[in-house]
């Protein structure tokens, strides 16, 4: 995970409210992907939700297609863009199998495989606490998916690898977060997995109806909403004040699944989210302070 640099005017309460929007966009996002169930083949569903996203950012696409896009840039857009394809079908595959709570719980899994796959490809130092955090993530992984104690379906293996494939798309991401802005990102992001998806989503095509294509403008809509929010939360002062806000997403999520779709709340997913989050929000503790004490010069452990 990338360190967050300290802020001397770092908002903390403006930080927390911004997590909560991005919480509350993102759980809109899986309850309505949630409503519209199997109707739809999940990668149709992922092209119709990107397609509007790519129509929500035209102007910035125009805008940057028309200075030209730098070879390396391409690549590494082309790279994210494949990885994301993968990740987002597994998502909405399972989505649309598996409780509202299980595929939030499941997903906080991302900033942890984030975090390794900065040691395996980024070179980024494999301290102590990153191997305590991820172990302790794991386990809560293992408390969610109790394997051998219940059946492990197709939907929860779908949202491992979503999450898995998801990490993969942020490495890419933060590659180009130091050659590109965080518009021209998503841009793009938005237009290479829509013209990925474009021809699996033709090849299962089945007819959709105005009410599902509003739908799933909604979610493109959502989904925007809540990275931005996500974006202002991480600017106004370090992830570790924010990231603990990011359980909230689950309760939510798990009153959601509850009082619309009539999901039981299983505590074991509940202790499982918030082990995993736990160790993520650790990590960002830690991360913020080595960092404070490298911007004043002050030593000390891992």
């Amino acid at each position: 995970m990338a360190m967050i640099m300290p802020k001397t005017d770092a908002r903390p309460l403006s930080a927390i409210l911004w997590m909560l929007g991005s919480g509350l966009c993102f759980v809109g996002v899986t309850g309505i992907v949630r409503y519209l169930g199997t109707d739809l083949p999940a990668v149709q569903s992922a092209f119709v939700r990107f397609a509007w996203g790519a129509a929500f950012l035209a102007p910035t696409l125009i805008a940057m297609l028309r200075t030209g896009v730098p070879g390396v840039h391409v690549r590494l857009h082309l790279g994210r863009g494949v990885v994301h394809v993968a990740a987002v079908v597994c998502w909405f595959y399972a989505m649309a199998r598996i409780p509202v709570a299980e595929v939030t719980a499941i997903g906080y899994l991302n900033p942890v495989l984030l975090t390794l796959g900065t040691v395996v490809f980024f070179g980024e130092r494999l301290a102590t606490r990153r191997v305590v955090a991820i172990v302790v993530a794991l386990i809560g992984a293992l408390i969610i998916l109790r394997p051998g104690l219940r059946e492990v379906t197709d939907g929860h293996l779908a949202q491992v690898f979503a999450a898995v494939f998801f990490a993969g798309s942020y490495l890419f991401a933060k590659r180009l977060a130091s050659l590109a802005s965080a518009g021209q990102i998503v841009a793009m992001l938005s237009l290479v997995v829509t013209l990925a998806l474009a021809p699996l989503a033709y090849w299962v095509w089945v007819p959709i109806s105005l009410s599902q294509l509003a739908w799933l403008a909604v979610v493109a809509a959502c989904a925007t909403g809540g990275h931005y929010c996500m974006s202002r939360a991480f600017a106004a002062a370090p992830i570790a004040v924010s990231q603990p806000v990011v359980f909230l997403q689950l309760v939510w999520a798990t009153i959601l699944g509850s009082a619309v779709f009539g999901e039981a709340i299983d505590p074991f997913v509940l202790l499982g989210g918030a082990v995993i989050v736990g160790a993520v929000s650790f990590i960002a503790w830690r991360e913020a302070v080595l960092a404070r004490r490298s911007t004043l010069g002050v030593p000390g452990p891992i």
